[in-house]
């Protein structure tokens, strides 16, 4: 299948700070790709230059064929974007923004108009369609801001911190909504503060940091890269010792951590690890309070990958 967008090398410079450090990126149509880093990593960039906004200084970039450099025209013809901040006219009502979008997409009138109303009820917005978006919530200036994206649907979305500032109730529509759209094809880049969200939403991840891409894969493979999966066991007081000893004694790597009196074994075959270690456990008559087959989160993976703000140039 031919790549919606791609990017070789892709390159961009403020002054002495290297923003954006040859990025390869390629995204397949129904395909959703995340974009992962601190603040200052590159992500908003990388959007920009490929929305058309920034001129790349080095590398190329292509959105279905169109080069964001040479063609910028034809590459916004076929995309969609969604900033960090909702780009709405809070003086019209949201039905008036959708048809207002419609118009300058050259629908005409009664098309601009019926568009609209779908997304109204598709975005459950119809119930304020005739509110002026000043008094919207955010979660609802987020809905609407996702649904002019879909306006004149759009083969390439990107999204930029789509969910930042909602709900827990608004980010969770949002991700469904997102969801939707990747469902029916669309290609999408998304970048998020929000780990878990990528972690549900994207097919794959590039982490960046300071401009350089640091690791890339599926939400699997990052966390596999960063350590195995584990039990998690708790004990009564006092039964740590002969659990560790009965543990080592069934040739199983255990540790106990003295903060909480967890013991962790390393379990890289998953459950039937886990289900070896309880039976270890029963057979020599250790009471166990708690288990639980624990692997490596995204959160996990990022820090490991990413690291920590003081620790970027060690990582990269």
């Amino acid at each position: 299948m031919d790549a919606a967008v791609s990017t070789h090398e892709l390159s961009k410079r403020f002054g002495p700070t290297l923003a954006l450090d040859r990025l390869d990126l390629t995204i397949h149509p129904g395909e959703a790709i995340g974009l992962l880093g601190h603040n200052g990593a590159g992500k908003t960039t990388a959007v920009r230059i490929l929305a058309t906004l920034l001129q790349p200084d080095g590398g190329t970039a292509t959105v279905l064929g169109h080069d964001v450099r040479h063609d910028p025209g034809a590459v916004r013809e076929v995309i969609s974007l969604a900033g960090q901040q909702a780009t709405l006219d809070e003086h019209l009502t949201g039905r008036e923004n959708l048809i207002l979008l419609g118009r300058l997409q050259r629908l005409s009138r009664g098309a601009a108009r019926t568009r609209a109303d779908e997304l109204l009820e598709r975005f459950e917005l119809s119930p304020a369609a005739n509110r002026v978006v000043g008094t919207y919530s955010g979660g609802m200036r987020r809905r609407l801001d996702l649904a002019a994206c879909m306006v004149q649907p759009r083969p390439v979305v990107f999204l930029d911190e789509p969910t930042t500032g909602l709900d827990p109730i608004g980010r969770s529509d949002v991700l469904d909504l997102i969801e939707d759209m990747v469902s029916e094809g669309t290609a999408l880049l998304l970048t998020t503060q929000y780990l878990e969200e990528a972690d549900r939403l994207c097919d794959r991840i590039t982490v960046l940091a300071e401009g350089r891409t640091v690791a890339a894969g599926t939400p699997t493979e990052l966390k596999d890269r960063v350590g195995d999966r584990r039990v998690d066991l708790v004990v009564p007081d006092g039964d740590s010792p002969a659990a560790l000893s009965v543990l080592a004694a069934a040739g199983l790597d255990a540790e106990l951590d003295d903060r909480d009196r967890r013991i962790t074994v390393r379990a890289p075959h998953g459950d039937t690890d886990l289900e070896h270690v309880l039976s270890v456990l029963r057979s020599a008559r250790v009471p166990v309070d708690e288990i639980a087959l624990r692997r490596p989160t995204l959160d996990d993976a990022f820090f490991a990958l990413a690291g920590g703000r003081d620790e970027l140039e060690e990582v990269a």
